[in-house]
């Protein structure tokens, strides 16, 4: 049965995506708390919401990730729904559970959904199944030498051992040769206890220089499912996510589809709900399953750039009960569009630069949009990830896309801190980036081999 919408959300997060939140909350005419860390008071979020709670300090885990703080918050201001962004409580299935106990919806997939896909061996299984290709490996996680050594010789070397309860390149380590296994597999259990407290790894083959593709994916839980096209992510600093454009440079219209109702059947199949994001490497014209993230993404916006699809507000209605009302001929695909992401860092080093913001001036135009919670005078706190915004730009093709992320990059100034701006300025006249001709060890090497000192 379906609710007309929630009477109050509450946004369990912060920076940017809290604000990309609220605004959609503010289109459907529903009223938000938003909640904040004493780090966070003068946010830009707090301010705009209709109501404010501080939850805690600024320690994540006291503030952002205290569940009974949450639930407080919640109680004492009548939310009936919990929106949780990315990061922080977005694939916390026991998070999702309890709020149901207590009759508070939470705006993401079943319980059982975020927890076979944050499993990722069982995630591995679950798109097997699906009918999903996925990177050859073992079926499951590795409880012996011995064994690992057995599929490594099958599958060959190179082989990337994975954390079961991996993310972020934590738990992930290659092993070039025989010699290389017992090491990288100690040390991946390693990273992954104290990460994740789960040393659980699996094995899968080593791309050489694959893609990073993924599909965008929508469901309304009733077996009603459709995808939005990909987004190529290739461009990546130690697993993480740098650059990310739509439609991807490396495939071509049979490809993007076969691969899209591949995955949007396998949503169906599923009844998955809400918004979801399947990860694939690619590679000599083969999709290679990875994971799915069962949440909004960081890069989401340049998808709503090419299709015109507001995806938190579709996430926020079928949470509702609502059915999906868009079928996959209604999906259009228009221009190009590239996201990068400015973080508070120095450019060559990475080295955080938290700090106060003394001048801030974003880009504007025609198709320019900059996702941010920052303003002059703000304080970026040392407490939280560093990312100060995404400028997302979007033109007719890929060439009109490139010369409009040039001029808005030279455009954008924010001084008082380091930011990655000069990375991208220097990216965007790369001839690798401009011919789209790069993979996922791309930028590292570029890197390592004095890229942004040329």
């Amino acid at each position: 049965m379906c609710r007309a919408m929630f009477d109050k959300i509450l946004i369990a997060n912060r920076g940017e995506i809290a604000l990309r939140v609220l605004r959609a909350c503010q289109e459907l005419g529903i009223p938000t708390v938003a909640v904040h860390s004493t780090a966070d008071a003068d946010a830009m979020h707090v301010r705009l919401a209709d109501e404010s709670v501080c939850i805690g300090p600024p320690p994540a885990r006291d503030s952002y990730l205290n569940i009974p703080a949450l639930l407080a918050a919640c109680e004492i201001t009548g939310a009936d729904a919990v929106h949780p962004g990315y990061g922080f409580m977005s694939e916390n299935a026991r998070f999702a559970e309890i709020l149901g106990e207590h009759g508070i919806h939470f705006i993401g997939p079943t319980p059982e959904h975020i927890r076979i896909m944050g499993d990722k061996i069982e995630a591995k299984k679950t798109a097997k199944r699906l009918g999903i290709p996925v990177v050859p490996g073992s079926d499951g996680g590795v409880s012996s030498e011995k064994d690992a050594m057995a599929i490594a010789r099958e599958i060959g070397f190179p082989v990337l051992v994975k954390a079961a309860a991996g993310g972020g390149g934590r738990g992930m380590k290659v092993a070039h040769t025989e010699d290389d296994l017992a090491t990288a597999i100690a040390t991946a259990r390693a990273e992954a206890k104290a990460a994740f407290g789960d040393d659980a790894v699996y094995l899968e083959k080593y791309l050489q220089r694959p893609r990073h593709i993924e599909i965008q994916v929508l469901g309304d839980g009733k077996g009603n499912a459709i995808h939005l096209g990909e987004r190529d992510c290739s461009l990546q600093r130690r697993h993480q996510k740098v650059w990310e454009e739509s439609p991807s440079p490396a495939l071509n219209t049979e490809a993007r589809n076969v691969i899209g109702e591949t995955v949007a059947k396998a949503m169906r199949d599923m009844k998955y709900l809400g918004v979801g994001t399947v990860e694939f490497l690619f590679e000599e014209g083969q999709f290679y399953f990875i994971e799915m993230n069962t949440r909004i993404q960081v890069e989401h916006p340049v998808t709503e750039m090419i299709t015109g699809i507001d995806l938190i507000l579709e996430q926020i209605r079928v949470a509702a009960g609502g059915e999906l009302t868009l079928a996959q001929k209604d999906v259009e695909f228009r221009g190009h569009s590239i996201e990068c992401r400015i973080n508070a860092e120095n450019p060559s080093t990475f080295l955080p630069s938290p700090g106060k913001i003394l001048s801030y001036h974003p880009p504007g135009g025609l198709g320019v949009r900059v996702d941010s919670a920052v303003y002059q005078g703000y304080t970026i706190p040392p407490f939280y990830d560093s990312l100060v915004g995404k400028l997302i730009v979007h033109g007719k093709t890929r060439t009109e896309c490139l010369m409009r992320l040039k001029r808005a990059l030279d455009e954008f100034v924010v001084d008082g801190i380091e930011t990655t701006l000069p990375l991208f300025q220097k990216l965007v006249r790369t001839p690798d980036i401009i011919d789209g001709n790069y993979h996922i060890h791309w930028l590292e090497r570029f890197l390592a081999e004095g890229g942004m000192d040329r």
